[in-house]
C-alpha cells in the first residue's frame, strides 16, 4: 500500500511595527511534497518481470492461435480426425472452442466445415490477451518524468 502523500503549508504574518496587535496580511504558501522514488534496480526488476509476463503471455495465445489455425484449416480441408496430427489438434483445440459452440452455425459444403465458433474463439483469445497486457501496465512503475511527458502530450 502505497504511502499517504500529505502537503504541507506554511502561514507568513506580516505586522505593522506601529501597530503590533494589527495583521496586515497573511500569506499562506504550500510546499510540495518529496517525489518519492524507489531504487533503480528495483524499478529495474519490476519492469523486466512484467516485460517477461508481456512475453508469456503473447507466446500462450500464439500457440492457441497456432492450433486454431490448424483445426480451421483441417475443417476446412475435411482431414481425417483419425489421424494422428489431425486428432491431437482437435483434442488440443476442443476445450477452447467448447465455450463458443453453438453461437453461429458451421458452414458445411460437402465434407468441408467452415467453423465459426473457431474463428470466434481465436478473436475472443486474442482480446482478452490485449486486456491481460494492458491490465499488467498498472503494475508497471513509472517515473515522474515519464507521468510527465504523457501527460503534456495527450
Amino acid at each position: 500500500m502505497a504511502p499517504e502523500i500529505t502537503t504541507e503549508k506554511q502561514e507568513v504574518t506580516t505586522v505593522e511595527k506601529a501597530h503590533p496587535t494589527e495583521v496586515i496580511k497573511t500569506t499562506t504558501h504550500v510546499v510540495k511534497p518529496p517525489i518519492q522514488t524507489e531504487h533503480p534496480q528495483k524499478v529495474y526488476e519490476k519492469k523486466k518481470t512484467i516485460f517477461r509476463l508481456y512475453q508469456v503471455i503473447w507466446y500462450i495465445v500464439a500457440v492457441v492461435e497456432l492450433l486454431l489455425a490448424f483445426r480451421m484449416t483441417f475443417k476446412v480441408l475435411a482431414a481425417n480426425p483419425f489421424s494422428g496430427f489431425a486428432g491431437l489438434v482437435y483434442t488440443l483445440t476442443n476445450p477452447l472452442v467448447f465455450p463458443f459452440n453453438g453461437i453461429l452455425a458451421p458452414g458445411v459444403s460437402g465434407n468441408s466445415v467452415f467453423e465459426w465458433s473457431t474463428i470466434i474463439a481465436g478473436f475472443v483469445y486474442f482480446l482478452v490477451a490485449i486486456g491481460l497486457v494492458q491490465l499488467l501496465q498498472f503494475s508497471k512503475p513509472v517515473t515522474p518524468e515519464e507521468v510527465t511527458q504523457t501527460v503534456d502530450n495527450t
